[in-house]
């Protein structure tokens, strides 16, 4: 009997593995079916080269995706979005070692500061696959759309490579037909002095006069220009506050363009600063940014994120400093930064608005004055190290001249400054354009 019941046991057994085998065998030819048919159509969409790419949705606009291996292996699409009317989108990898394509759901997260604009930047992100090593990726509404006919984009930052700058500024938006030609080169040839080797313009438009200095300093390796045509697909405003009219999207997508200059840079630039064309970062207590930020990275080693007050220099207020060797910049068009030494005192009840310098690995999301995520603390920089020096109209316009302050802190730089910005100009002819 004991055999018996030992042949029974032996036969049950091997009957629920052979059970177990033939379900395994079953789901595996469904599962294996499943991902054939997610997988099977080849990468053969169209290669996006703009820097705005609509999608079919009308509502979404990719501008560029980057590798990011901060925390893990994922991508991340930056993106321009309808906050409310996007909820769904679905990466699409193209696989290097088959052709074939890796569909799954994306997460979106959208930027918190729109500053109540239908339309906002979000980063979509997408988990790389294993064994895929994409470098192209597309973005879609839907997992089972077409893909033939649909734009896929190069994924950036996959290989980092070396630093080619100690300092990138970033300039956000160039528009309304930008002219100011001669506080331009000024500007440019000050954050070369303070230890700029690259300046990135995202330009709309811009003065032909501009356009031809804009070619002189990309020629000479200093300037490089990311056209945005963000009129094409979306309404901007000048203002970077929704004013509740028909508008889409702020101040010509300037915190997109801000976020975009950090990735572009995020392996190419030991710093990133993030100001406007009328503002330089001037610091007092050093000669240039290099030791500045050598002195600042000492003191705060835990900090990625360094914030400078902004200080308005009134274009109202002007001060003859009696340089000699400018006679010829009474013909550029645009203001002359060296006769504005006069500052407006702080206002207590008023935010004082901050422009950064950051280290770009550190940061996450950006807004236009502080970091909205990021890996590195932020810190605040006393004026005694360095303040923003912001040469526009005034904001307190009825204050008399003895109540500002006088700031010659930008002479300092005025021998160099003025052969420099000579040399630019021996270049060019300018007519003065009667205001």
């Amino acid at each position: 009997m004991s055999h018996i019941r030992h042949i029974f046991f032996l036969g049950s057994t091997i009957g629920i593995t052979c059970l177990m085998i033939s379900l395994n065998y079953f789901w595996t030819r469904i599962l294996s079916s499943e991902m054939r048919k997610q997988s099977s159509r080849q990468c053969i969409s169209v290669l996006s080269i703009g820097t705005i790419t609509p999608l079919h949705d009308s509502r979404t606009f990719v501008i560029a995706p980057y590798y990011d291996n901060r925390e893990k292996d994922q991508i991340r699409i930056l993106s321009i979005i309808h906050s409310k009317e996007v909820k769904n989108l679905y990466c699409l990898f193209c696989c290097t070692l088959n052709n074939l394509t890796h569909i799954s759901k994306a997460e979106i997260d959208l930027h918190e500061d729109r500053f109540g604009f239908p339309y906002g930047l979000a980063d979509v992100i997408c988990p790389e696959p294993p064994g895929c090593e994409p470098n192209y990726i597309s973005l879609h509404q839907s997992p089972d759309k077409d893909i033939t006919h649909q734009p896929k984009f190069r994924i950036k930052n996959r290989e980092p490579g070396v630093f080619t700058a100690n300092f990138t500024v970033c300039i956000s938006t160039m528009f309304g037909n930008y002219s100011n030609t001669l506080q331009f080169i000024q500007t440019i040839e000050m954050y070369k002095l303070l230890g700029a080797q690259r300046v990135m313009i995202y330009l709309h438009s811009c003065s032909p006069q501009m356009e031809e200095v804009l070619k002189y300093y990309i020629k000479e390796g200093v300037v490089e220009v990311v056209p945005w045509p963000i009129d094409r697909y979306l309404k901007p405003s000048k203002s970077w506050l929704y004013p509740n009219d028909d508008t889409h999207i702020g101040y010509y997508g300037q915190v997109t363009t801000l976020n975009d200059c950090i990735y572009r840079n995020m392996y190419r630039s030991k710093f990133v600063l993030l100001n406007d064309i009328d503002e330089i970062i001037l610091p007092f207590k050093h000669d240039n940014w290099d030791s500045m930020m050598e002195s600042l990275e000492k003191q705060h080693p835990e900090v990625g994120i360094f914030l400078f007050e902004n200080h308005i220099f009134p274009i109202t207020v002007t001060t003859d400093g009696h340089f000699s060797d400018i006679s010829n910049w009474i013909n550029v068009p645009g203001i002359n930064i060296m006769q504005h030494v006069h500052r407006e005192p702080d206002r207590p009840d008023f935010f004082n608005a901050k422009k950064m310098i950051v280290n770009p690995r550190k940061v996450i999301q950006t807004s236009v004055h502080s970091a909205l995520k990021s890996y590195g603390h932020s810190k605040e920089i006393s004026t005694e190290t360095a303040l923003v020096y912001h040469c526009r109209g005034p904001l307190q316009a009825k204050l008399p001249k003895e109540s500002l302050i006088e700031d010659k802190t930008i002479w300092r730089y005025s021998n160099s400054l003025i052969r420099n910005v000579n040399a630019v100009l021996n270049q060019f002819y300018f007519q003065k354009i009667p205001t």
